[in-house]
């Protein structure tokens, strides 16, 4: 397998796939084309001879420069459970680090429990919220009215 880093010809590769590889949920949207063209460096896609198999898209912020945010990864439903996820997260954690990133931060919505539980499981620590959804800190309207959303962050 093969990792590099995005261009922006890739995204109407990654894009054409989002709601297939998410059970036919609608995601497209929350992935513009901006991602492709300024955060290229941060951002990667894995491949082998079938295509590719997963990608993660991540910045490092500017507003507090020790801050790194995941915005959106998948891989492939032929190739999970390969560890192309956390070779993506380990690659994006890397890299990072060296811009001198110490802590990592994703979000995702309290609906999601395989996203809640592979970022627990690579590290990633639930923070508090402002409230409790079927035992999950979550934080309420964090993306709008009705859409609470789980915070995660990694020291690295």
């Amino acid at each position: 397998m093969d990792i590099r880093t995005i261009t922006s010809e890739d995204y109407e590769m990654v894009t054409s796939v989002l709601n297939e590889w998410w059970g036919g949920r609608q995601m497209k949207e929350k992935l513009p084309r901006l991602f492709f063209e300024h955060f290229q460096d941060t951002s990667f896609i894995t491949y082998e001879q079938e295509g590719m198999t997963g990608f993660l898209i991540g910045f490092q912020s500017q507003s507090d420069p020790e801050t790194a945010y995941i915005h959106f990864s998948g891989v492939h439903p032929d190739f999970r459970k390969m560890q192309i996820g956390k070779q993506l997260y380990e690659r994006f954690i890397e890299t990072v680090k060296k811009r001198g990133c110490t802590k990592v931060n994703c979000v995702t919505a309290p609906v999601n429990k395989v996203s809640i539980a592979y970022h627990t499981k690579l590290g990633f620590e639930v923070e508090k919220g402002t409230k409790t959804v079927n035992g999950i800190p979550v934080f309420a309207n964090y993306d709008g009215p009705g859409q609470d959303r789980v915070l995660f962050v990694k020291h690295i």
